[in-house]
Parts: structure tokens; sequence; C-alpha cells
């Protein structure tokens, strides 16, 4: 993981001169590396496509593909109820992405900091709430804790131990947001008189969050998917209300694809929304050349 800095600039006359500086968190990569990209995206395309191809005619064989079996999910009720446990899910990933940003930016802090007892403590958090699975930490949620007489709400006992993953995920990817910044800017800073704390307050963290939120959004879509443990401690989120929903209509299969279309909306949306952002934050315009305003040469008398 690099960064890169380009500044180009023209010339000064009027209307002309325009600075562009490009920053890039990732190494752009060659013309090589796009057209194996692009093969091997249609290799994939088709591949998925031969599987959802031979997929329907199985289904259809066997009858799944009946009009009576996909009338049910023409009624709103049915989609009211299931929008129900979109919105947990949707309230559950909030609550994460917020404490778990939160977190992720302190540990972030703490593992580049010169103190050796809050580096070594944040980066021993980070690497144990890799490690760990999201599973166990649910299960010490429902069964461990309650036998020590902590027994939290249905939401908690989700949102904590994602928050506890998620976390040091979110940690990864701002602290490299920071390293991936030119040592530059943290110079600059300093060189205006700031101190260490301002310079990385007022010009290194809103630098290093502008460039990583690409990667923090792809990583809401990560936590959106993880959400879907919920239902394990029966917290009224989209997979558990398609759970409850195949027992009652007996259409499991068209109860889960349906879900799965849900799923696939919600997080293509937020796939588009990193895909833009890591294409529109990269570039930075300066402000043009005022075409009115004389260009100062340095040397020349001021004349009135």
């Amino acid at each position: 993981m690099s960064a890169t800095t380009q500044t180009t600039g023209t010339g000064t006359g009027a209307g002309k001169g325009a600075a562009t500086q490009k920053v890039s968190l990732y190494d752009e990569p060659g013309p090589k590396t796009r057209r194996n990209i692009r093969i091997w995206s249609a290799v994939v395309i088709l591949i998925l496509v031969g599987i959802v191809v031979a997929g329907l005619i199985q289904f259809g064989s066997k009858g799944q593909l009946d009009a009576d079996k996909w009338t049910p999910f023409l009624s709103w009720p049915v989609w009211e109820y299931l929008l129900v446990g979109l919105w947990g899910t949707i309230q559950a990933a909030a609550l994460v992405a917020v404490l778990g940003g939160f977190l992720g930016l302190f540990l972030a802090l703490g593992r580049l900091s010169r103190v050796r007892v809050i580096r070594w403590l944040s980066t021993g958090y980070i690497e144990i709430a890799r490690t760990v699975p999201v599973l166990l930490l649910i299960y010490l949620m429902l069964f461990g804790l309650p036998q020590l007489g902590l027994n939290f709400p249905l939401i908690w006992k989700l949102v904590i131990p994602l928050t506890v993953a998620n976390s040091a995920a979110f940690a990864e990817i701002i602290r490299a947001g920071i390293l991936g910044l030119p040592r530059g800017q943290r110079e600059a800073g300093l060189s205006l008189g700031m101190s260490e704390a301002q310079t990385s307050r007022l010009v290194v963290l809103p630098q290093a969050l502008r460039f990583a939120t690409p990667s923090l959004v792809t990583q809401l879509v990560s936590l959106v998917k993880d959400t879907s443990l919920g239902y394990i401690v029966a917290f009224t989120e989209l997979l558990y209300r398609g759970q409850v929903l195949s027992s009652f209509n007996h259409l499991l299969i068209q109860t889960f694809v349906v879900v799965t279309l849900i799923y696939l909306v919600f997080n293509g949306a937020l796939s588009t929304l990193a895909a833009r952002l890591r294409t529109r934050p990269s570039k930075r315009s300066l402000r043009k050349p005022d075409a009115a305003a004389p260009v100062p040469i340095v040397g020349a008398p001021v004349l009135d």
C-alpha cells in the first residue's frame, strides 16, 4: 500500500493554469493488470450466469418456479414484514459503524503512538479482535455473560461483538490512510508552528479519513452481512425475519431468494457508493489563477 502525490501545473496566462493534485491510497494497476482484470471479470461473470441458468433449470424441473409459489411476495404485508427486518439490520449496522468507527480511530492513533505501552495495548487488541471469530463473541454474550449477571438487550448482544470485531478492521483502514499520506503534510503543519496534536487533528486526520472513506464504506458492506448473525440471538433482522416467514408460508426457497435480492440491492448500493468515493476524492483541483490579477515577478520593482 502506498500513496502517490502528483501535482501538475500549466502556464500563468489568463484562463490557463489549473493545478491538479492526485493522492491515491493504492497503487494504480498497469495496462497488463487492467487487461487481466477485464479478462477474469468476464470469465467470472460467465460462470455466474451459467450457475444461475443451471439453478433456474433445476428449480423449474422441481416446480419451484410455479406462479402460485411467487404470488404471495406480490402482497404488501409480506414486504412490510421483511422491511421491518431490514430496518433492524440497518439499526444494528449503524450502531456498529458509529461505535466501531470511534473505537477504531482511537485504536489507530494508539497503534501509531510513540508511547510504548499505548502502542502495545492497541496492537494487542487489534490482533486479538481480528483473530477471534465473531460467532464465538456472540455466544459469549449469549451464554457466558448472563451467568455473571450481565444480561444485555437483544440488539446489544449483536452490536457489542460486531463492534469488537469491526473496530479492529476500521483501525487498520484508518492507520493505512494515515501512513499513506505524504510525510510533507505533517512537516508542513509543524513548520506553521502547530504542535504534534494540532497537526494530527487538523492536518493529518481529515485527509487520512477522506482518502480512507472508500475502504471504510466497503467495510460497511461486510458489516451489513455480519448482522445476519443476529438470528442466533433472535434479534429482529432481515435473515431472522426470512426464517420466520419461511416457516409460516412453507416457501423456503422463494423466501430466501427474495431476502438475497434485498441484500444484493442494499449492499450493491453501498458498493457503488464506495466505488464513486474511490474515484472522486483522489483528485483535488486548486483554484485557477485570476485572469485580471497580475502575475508577480520575483525581483521586479513594485510600481504604483
